[in-house]
């Protein structure tokens, strides 16, 4: 198992962010990983990467600009994932953290540096979007 952390600080106020943030239809737009997203209902939804590999998430707990969690899996991995939403006036502290287990013996020494790129390319993604 894997954990990985990412907090920060960002320049909108958490309704712009929370929106942006769980507007899963549009995040081929703003996601540079991605390629596309489907939503299957209002509780689990696939996301293809570029190169077009499926991984699928299911809302296990919302919090309207709090909270929102899920599990995710794939073939090479299960896990959670845990969003955190702070509002501090005219922007928006985050605290994201994953939780994985992966699925082949050889990803092991890999995933937690893996995750923390993931992790780091969603928080740059997200900051241009709200700069648009």
């Amino acid at each position: 198992m894997a954990t990985s952390n990412i907090k920060g600080i960002l320049g909108s106020d958490i309704h712009n962010v929370w929106e942006i943030v769980l507007d899963i239809d549009k995040y081929s737009i703003w996601r540079s990983d991605l390629s596309k997203t489907e939503v299957i209902d209002e509780n689990k939804f696939i996301e293809y990467t570029k190169e077009g590999y499926a991984t699928s998430f299911t809302v296990t707990f919302v919090e309207p600009h709090k909270r929102w969690e899920f599990d995710m899996e794939n073939n090479n991995m299960k896990g959670h994932w845990i969003g955190i939403f702070i509002s501090k006036g005219n922007e928006t502290q985050i605290d994201f953290t994953e939780i994985v287990i992966p699925k082949k013996w050889f990803m092991k020494p890999f995933i937690k540096s893996y995750l923390k790129k993931q992790q780091t390319q969603f928080v740059l993604d997200l900051k241009k979007a709200l700069e648009q």
